[in-house]
């Protein structure tokens, strides 16, 4: 996808564990070009590799007409709640929450220092996945820990958070447009969005404020996801410990050999699972049938939490592709009364992209 290059346009970056995505937009956010690259997490040198190799070329017909690039960053910690300038110090104290979130801080951050070293002239932003969360009140933020944990800032900050937004924003223009901007009885619009892809999320919204969300203090907790467990006792982990597992161990196990993959010993994919169920794979089926369990039990909670719901909406890789999950939740869903069940595509390029082309309007 190309367009003639004009000077004002917003380079967006959103780099994660295994690939890189990058986009043109239009300052009115409207996507000009766009590709992305596979890479490995693990070496400094093949990231840098990548970008060497891809992106000089690739952008070289905008020339000087990139004037500002904003990047995604999955975790902002308690810091970062709002989109952030990049300078030394600021990335000095990113380097700080990589532990946070190491499959997504990680390589954002060396594709900044990439971009700095080739295009110093370019403003850089960064762009918070756990800021749309800020207004989550304390009791659906704060853990049941002693006071001394949280002190140190152990808490809930959920992710996702800007294609949660951008699903929010979706709806409530779409609700607009149709002349029915409040849910029944007056109360502002709420919806369940459904963030579901390689990472799994829920947020409940009302009123596009995010009130509730299942991701906590990293994007391990919650709903089962293509590689990660989700939430577990933590007595498991600690029965694990016990046994001798180191922290690395533990680490890797959870986010790269659980999820989908861990249950069906075959596929982080639901694609490939789907498949498979249909064929009699055993593992598939449970799979399937747990991703489904939790997902369920996770739209109940975030019911409670809104008093009712108005709209659910379905985005990220599974949720906007898998027609059979669509119709699975049609028919497990009806106790919730009536309510809209939208598929909405994810654009967390789109939202950083309109949101740095006005940081200084």
């Amino acid at each position: 996808m190309t367009a003639t290059p004009a000077v004002g346009e917003v380079l967006v970056l959103n780099a994660g564990s295994s690939s890189l995505k990058v986009s043109v937009h239009g300052r009115g956010g409207n996507r000009l070009w766009s590709d992305q690259r596979s890479w490995s997490i693990t070496a400094t040198e093949d990231t840098e590799a990548v970008l060497d190799a891809w992106l000089p070329e690739a952008l070289a017909a905008w020339g000087d007409g990139l004037i500002r690039a904003g990047h995604r960053v999955v975790h902002g910690g308690e810091r970062f709640t709002a989109p952030v300038r990049l300078d030394e110090e600021v990335l000095e104290v990113l380097e700080g929450l990589v532990p946070l979130a190491p499959l997504h801080n990680g390589p954002a951050l060396r594709v900044m220092r990439w971009l700095r070293g080739w295009k110093p002239a370019i403003e850089q932003w960064a762009y918070f996945d756990t800021a749309f969360h800020s207004t989550l009140p304390p009791e659906a933020r704060t853990y049941a820990l002693p006071a001394r944990w949280r002190a140190e800032g152990l808490r809930r900050f959920g992710f996702h958070g800007l294609n949660h937004q951008h699903v929010a924003e979706s709806v409530a223009r779409r609700a607009e447009t149709e002349g029915r901007p409040d849910a029944p009885g007056g109360e502002a619009l709420r919806l369940i969005s459904c963030h579901l892809g390689a990472g799994c999320s829920l947020c409940a919204i009302r009123g596009g404020r995010s009130i509730a969300t299942t991701m906590g203090y990293t994007p391990m907790e919650g709903l089962v996801m293509a590689t990660r467990s989700g939430s577990v006792d933590p007595g498991l982990l600690l029965h694990q410990m016990r046994r001798g597992a180191a922290v690395e161990e533990l680490a890797h196990d959870l986010q790269q050999e659980s999820g989908l993959l861990g249950l069906s010993e075959l596929s982080p994919s639901m694609k490939d699972l789907r498949l498979a169920a249909v064929d009699g794979h055993g593992g598939a089926q449970l799979a399937i049938a747990v991703f489904r369990h939790q997902l369920l039990q996770g739209i109940g909670a975030m019911a409670a939490s809104l008093g009712g719901v108005d709209v659910v909406a379905l985005t990220g890789g599974i949720g906007e592709n898998d027609g059979a999950l669509k119709q699975e939740l049609e028919q497990a869903l009806t106790w919730l009364g009536p309510f809209e069940l939208l598929q909405v595509p994810a654009d967390e390029e789109g939202v950083i992209a309109r949101h740095c082309a006005a940081a200084d309007a």
